[in-house]
């Protein structure tokens, strides 16, 4: 007998009843995306493995372990991509947007990475990302950090998130505060783990992000980047403070968020929670001006974040902040029984759908008793069942049952239940239902 055929490990299906809660979600950051004016951008989900080491960085986590690389039948080494980023980026370039050109983008869709999978924490993970390139002052920082604030606050999130911010400098400032690092680490070799060992010469700012224990007393002590800024990148980190407070924003100052990709300068920030338990970061990002010129474009100011989707519905679960519109699947299911019902019930769902475009109609297909179908109308979680029988056929008219609600049942002309309807969409909570109706 063949064995089983199973989804790969951390690679999981989204089965129909969650889906609303997703397109939930997802409606909320189109809606923010369109109010910002900024454009979705699409790229594969394969490209280059080359694109990844020269932009994360070839001594990281993700390039050494856990991207999923294979060579492709002309030997060339291709890449499932591990982030956003670098593939607008590269497309960016391929297509000439940066010629003197500002660009506000958005992408939403799966990354993949192979670590170990735990709750909201996949090898095959979707992500929402926000990349800003051609502007350079403080003013878009602040700006990509209010859309994400907005984006908490439209959740019911923002008292449960803290904005951790830092900056990084310069590419020479870091370079010397590196120099300055590793000498203070090698006075204590003694204290570090098999990792930091490991990343001593080659990335020892990502030695300041250990969350061992055991080495968080002697890190605490390390000299910090924050203290050895070049004076214009204290200026920047000033004016993003001094903006955010008059945005309202609150904000802690991590000075060891140096985040994990090689590509960041200045501005770096994180929305953490407590509320999954440990620490969490649901959404990161900041500054990468050299990125552009490192992947063989022309130097371009660039700016951004990209926050985990599967993360992001677990808090909004754990919370019980899920409105029940967002469970909702159907507005109306369509019964019946009897001579030639089947037919005008498949008539009545497209006048239904003509005349109210926006509605969602179920027609229950199949037969069975009127019980049965009652019992499927329920299950649907529509708000009315719409009943057609013999009766109502010859009279023209059907016959309205409020699932939900106290409404009594009633009998009623075409025309009548399109206008109740009608109504009761109007009426209905806005956050109801699929993306597609903001």
């Amino acid at each position: 007998m063949s064995s089983k055929l199973q989804a790969i490990r951390g690679m999981n299906d989204l089965l129909p009843e969650r889906s609303p809660l997703w397109q939930y979600f997802e409606q909320h950051v189109r809606q923010l995306m369109a109010q910002y004016g900024y454009l979705e951008m699409r790229t594969p989900v394969l490209e280059q493995t080359a694109l990844f080491k020269r932009s994360i960085g070839e001594v990281t986590d993700i390039v050494e372990k856990e991207m999923y690389t294979f060579d492709d039948r002309n030997g060339d080494s291709l890449s499932l991509r591990p982030e956003g980023t670098a593939s607008v980026v590269r497309a960016a370039i391929e297509n000439g947007l940066l010629h003197n050109q500002t660009h506000r983008l958005w992408y939403a869709g799966p990354m993949f990475r192979h670590e170990r999978p735990q709750k909201g924490r996949y090898r095959q993970f979707h992500q929402v990302g926000v990349e800003v390139l051609g502007l350079e002052g403080p003013d878009i920082d602040a700006e990509v950090i209010a859309l994400s604030a907005r984006l908490w606050r439209a959740l019911g999130l923002i008292d449960h998130v803290q904005l951790e911010i830092n900056s990084l400098g310069s590419l020479e400032a870091r370079h010397a505060y590196r120099a300055r690092l590793v000498d203070y680490f090698n006075e204590h070799l003694d204290q570090l783990d098999e990792d930091s060992h490991r990343r001593l010469n080659s990335n020892p700012l990502r030695i300041l992000d250990s969350k061992n224990p055991d080495m968080q007393a002697m890190i605490e002590a390390a000299p910090k980047l924050i203290d050895h800024l070049d004076e214009a990148s204290v200026e920047h980190f000033d004016a993003i403070k001094q903006k955010l407070d008059a945005l309202g924003i609150q904000y802690v100052i991590n000075t060891r968020l140096v985040r994990g990709m090689d590509y960041y300068s200045r501005t770096v920030f994180e929305w953490t929670t407590t509320a999954l338990g440990s620490q969490g970061t649901v959404c990161a990002g900041g500054r990468y001006d050299g990125l552009v010129e490192q992947l063989g474009g022309k130097a371009t100011p660039a700016v951004g974040f990209a926050m985990g989707v599967e993360r992001l519905i677990l808090l909004l679960e754990t919370l019980e902040l899920v409105p029940e519109a967002a469970e909702d699947i159907l507005d109306v299911y369509l019964m019946g029984q009897g001579e030639g019902v089947d037919t005008q019930l498949l008539v009545l769902g497209e006048t239904l759908r003509s005349r109210l475009p926006m509605i969602r109609a179920q027609v229950h297909c199949g037969g069975g008793s009127f019980k049965s179908q009652l019992k499927k109308a329920d299950k649907s979680r529509a708000r009315f069942a719409v009943m057609l029988g013999e009766d109502e056929l010859a009279a023209g008219t059907v016959t309205l049952k409020d699932l939900r609600g106290e409404e009594p049942q009633q009998q009623m002309v075409i025309d009548a239940l399109i206008d109740r309807l009608a109504r009761w969409m109007e009426e209905r909570p806005a956050d109801s239902g699929l993306a597609t109706r903001a």
